[in-house]
């Protein structure tokens, strides 16, 4: 194992961290949004932003190459204005990490922003704060343990991420070979020390990120009792 190329672990890191500042920015925006708001059309909204979650990643991947490769539409408008390709490349690796994982922060997100009274913002709106203000100052703090679960869980999604992956950016050494794909192409050529090595990598972060939530919400739920007892 001294021949051991660190490639996938750095990839994977910095793709699945660059994925989930995507996701959760984007999540929460339209979590809080949706979670605010009725009109027609919404539960077909959701059922479209939590597909992926439902779909085999394969199906996902040919759904985004169908849509980023050079016959597709928006692979041809990158390709005729910005002279750019995404397929084959790292950038598709960040694009199916993003897909795969959105879901979950997107489910996290509504289900924290419908879980306190809305009565407390309706205060702080009639004593004039903007909707900036009582966002950041109420509705954030008061979502962030959910918020925090969607991060985590997103962030182990992405990190994790194979099927659509391998679909859209393919395998090239030190530019798409995430974890999961040196698992894989490691078990093809008959390596199976090093898909061990990867695996238990994997495993171990995984198990460290849900570990840490776990006793982070016990935590958590010991101090909202103590705070109900006083």
């Amino acid at each position: 194992m001294s021949d051991v190329n660190f490639s996938p672990l750095w990839l994977s890191f910095k793709t699945a961290a660059i994925a989930t500042i995507i996701v959760f920015i984007i999540g929460v925006l339209l979590a809080r949004l949706m979670a605010r708001n009725s009109f027609h059309g919404k539960s077909i909204i959701e059922s479209v932003i939590l597909l992926p979650l439902v779909l085999p990643p394969t199906v996902v991947g040919f759904g985004l190459l169908y849509l980023f490769g050079k016959n597709g539409f928006l692979g041809q408008i990158l390709k005729n204005w910005f002279d750019f390709q995404v397929v084959f490349s790292w950038y598709a690796v960040i694009i199916a990490a993003v897909v795969v994982s959105f879901p979950l922060m997107y489910q996290s997100a509504a289900a924290a922003f419908k879980h306190y009274d809305p009565t407390i913002e309706n205060a702080a709106y009639t004593m004039g704060a903007s909707k900036w203000k009582v966002f950041w100052t109420i509705s954030f703090p008061l979502a962030w343990p959910g918020l925090l679960a969607g991060l985590v869980l997103s962030f182990a999604r992405a990190l994790g991420e194979f099927g659509a992956t391998l679909m859209l950016a393919g395998y090239i050494p030190n530019v798409t070979d995430t974890i999961p794909l040196a698992i894989y192409f490691a078990v093809e050529s008959g390596n199976m020390d090093m898909a061990k090595f990867w695996v238990l990598i994997i495993v171990l972060v995984g198990f460290s990120a849900i570990l840490w939530l776990n006793w982070w919400s016990k935590r958590n739920m010991m101090r909202y009792s103590e705070r109900r007892k006083e």
